[in-house]
């Protein structure tokens, strides 16, 4: 088990049965899967593997910053983006220069 693997109690339930889950040997329930959610801290959707980008939201850190940006003003909002649009044309500069 990894260190950000929930544990059996965390979820409510028991260990040989996480360990089925780990396997595949059998699916979680809708309610292991909101437990899952909460104890992780991200979506049913990433559980899912229904991004593109599987390894985007790996991390719950990424997934807490977007929900924090989410509930900003619209213009404090634009601002951050607005910021952030100029990194990512920086970064990808860079990239283009060191060819």
């Amino acid at each position: 088990m990894t260190q950000n693997e929930p544990t059996a109690k965390q979820i409510d339930t028991y260990h040989s049965i996480t360990g089925k889950y780990k396997r595949d040997e059998v699916k979680p329930t809708i309610d292991v899967a909101k437990r899952l959610v909460n104890v992780l801290e991200t979506t049913v959707g990433y559980l899912l593997v229904e991004t593109e980008k599987v390894d985007l939201f790996k991390g719950p850190v990424m997934l807490q910053r977007l929900v924090k940006l989410d509930k900003m003003e619209s213009t404090e909002k634009s601002h951050i983006l607005h910021v952030l649009d100029g990194f990512i044309k920086s970064v990808k500069l860079k990239n283009i220069a060191a060819l």
